[in-house]
């Protein structure tokens, strides 16, 4: 799931229900959980402007038929010919600034403009944003530019993954929309089940072939509030003891796209695809950087393959503790309009913050490469 409102599901299967037709209503989308008027977003209200962008707006006006299930590909990882000086995504003399959020995770880069990179300077965006796992890109042109430039853009870095529910622009299904409309009041109905907002996750874990290099970009936003959270999860799988790691090892669990899709479903909205499950190792190897992280995840990681419940949720949610309760390996990024958060799927997990009550408007499209699937090297002590 993108970097949205959603909340945590239990740690076994579900069983999938059969998708079924549903109408929102003449002047409405449907989107998981609710209804969202056009009027509003395309007017505007007393409160809150037009949307800026409304051909990026979602739509499901193009699920007449189901799609094939996602078949196996041989990805290539262009951060493998990245020149690690990087002298085309930062050229010496030219006028790029770089903060550092972090030590381990996180930059805020100024002064360099995505859309414009040579394919070398792509080659080292690639390894860059493997090696800081989080980079945000300010003042970018993304939103402004053709939708289908943005999205041959990022289909440089792997095959482009299409979600399995969500809502999409007319005509490019490739692209994920993380949208809360005007007056949405999600939130507050959200925080009367539970004390936070916090859903720890790497995006669709579940499928073969999970993402590496992503993309966010953001189109409205709210005044404050609506952050996303990312953690280290290399720098999560060195805190742990040697003995510990050395356990870790070897070991696989199950991620399950079931349940987004029947809370789609229960919801009136689509499945696209029959959801699947699958196993991927708990330590994985980044195929760059030859780092290891922790691959698991509360949002879509239910079981460890091979061990009792009891045993499973044990150690999972220790797993999950560790992620979630380490600020000393996060960042936190701030949304402000033409930014371009670029991030590797394989090496942090996030979480959106949804802390703003006022019916503002958030509205971020979402590209996502698939990558190789997750692999593990042996234990080196």
């Amino acid at each position: 799931m993108a970097p949205a409102l959603t909340e945590s599901v239990g740690l076994r299967d579900a069983t999938f229900r059969v998708p079924h037709k549903t109408d929102a209503g003449h002047n409405k989308e449907n989107l998981i959980g609710y209804a969202y008027e056009k009027d509003p977003e395309l007017k505007g209200t007393d409160k809150i402007a037009p949307a800026t962008y409304p051909n990026y707006l979602p739509v499901w006006d193009n699920e007449t038929a189901r799609y094939p299930p996602l078949t196996l590909f041989e990805h290539y990882d262009h951060g493998k010919d990245a020149d690690p000086k990087f002298p085309d995504l930062f050229p010496k003399g030219g006028p790029a600034k770089v903060d550092e959020i972090t030590p381990f995770i996180g930059s805020e880069v100024h002064n360099v403009q995505l859309s414009k990179l040579s394919q070398a300077g792509k080659d080292q965006l690639a390894l860059y944003v493997a090696q800081r796992r989080v980079v945000a890109f300010r003042d970018q042109d993304f939103a402004s530019l053709p939708i289908q430039e943005v999205v041959d853009y990022a289909g440089y870095f792997g095959r482009h993954h299409i979600h399995q529910t969500s809502g999409a622009p007319k005509g490019f299904p490739e692209i994920h929309l993380v949208f809360r409309g005007a007056d949405d009041r999600t939130g507050a109905n959200f925080l009367e089940k539970r004390t936070n907002t916090i859903t720890w996750h790497s995006d669709v874990t579940f499928e073969k072939q999970p993402p590496g290099t992503t993309f966010l970009y953001v189109l409205d936003g709210p005044t404050t509030g609506g952050d996303t959270l990312f953690a280290d999860m290399a720098q999560a799988y060195r805190r742990l003891s040697p003995e510990f790691q050395k356990r870790l090892h070897g070991l696989k669990a199950v991620h399950s796209g079931v349940e987004q899709v029947n809370a789609s479903l229960n919801g009136g909205g689509i499945a696209r695809r029959d959801p699947v499950t699958s196993e991927h190792p708990i330590v994985r190897t980044h195929p760059v950087t030859g780092e290891k992280a922790l691959y698991v995840n509360p949002q879509f990681t239910r079981h460890i393959v091979g061990y009792k419940k009891e045993e499973s949720d044990y150690l999972l949610k220790f797993l999950f503790d560790h992620i979630a309760l380490s600020q000393d390996l996060q960042a936190r990024i701030r949304w402000k309009k033409g930014t371009v958060v670029v991030w590797d799927n394989r090496l942090a997990a996030h979480s959106a913050v949804f802390d703003w009550e006022d019916g503002q408007r958030r509205h971020i499209a979402r590209l996502t490469p698939q990558a190789e699937q997750p692999y593990e090297t042996p234990f080196e002590g």
